[in-house]
């Protein structure tokens, strides 16, 4: 067994729900750009990118557009009948009613 068998969102350290939330709210990013939209350290989101990754909240792609980089996601959420959840469409801003 590895020290983070059974480790939630909740046993991280404040870095890591930090770029969690980052990736939650942007979308897809690189590493470069976590960096940028955190204000944390290039090795702090390395760790915190790391951690998620081992819990399977993190997902890592090819960025196309920059070979040298990945692409970072936040894995999609899993219903317990093993389906996709739906989510609500969630409405505009401006043209909010």
């Amino acid at each position: 067994m590895t020290a983070t068998d059974g480790e939630d969102l909740e046993d991280l350290p404040p870095s890591a729900k930090l770029v969690f939330k980052v990736l939650e709210y942007d979308g897809p990013l690189t590493q470069k750009q976590i960096v940028e939209e955190s204000m944390l350290s290039a090795r702090t989101v390395r760790y915190a990118l790391e951690r998620l990754g081992d819990i399977g909240i993190v997902d890592e792609d090819i960025y196309f557009a920059d070979a040298r980089q990945s692409l970072y996601r936040l894995e999609e959420p899993v219903a317990a009948d093993g389906s996709g959840v739906e989510e609500s469409p969630k409405k505009d801003a401006c043209c909010a009613e």
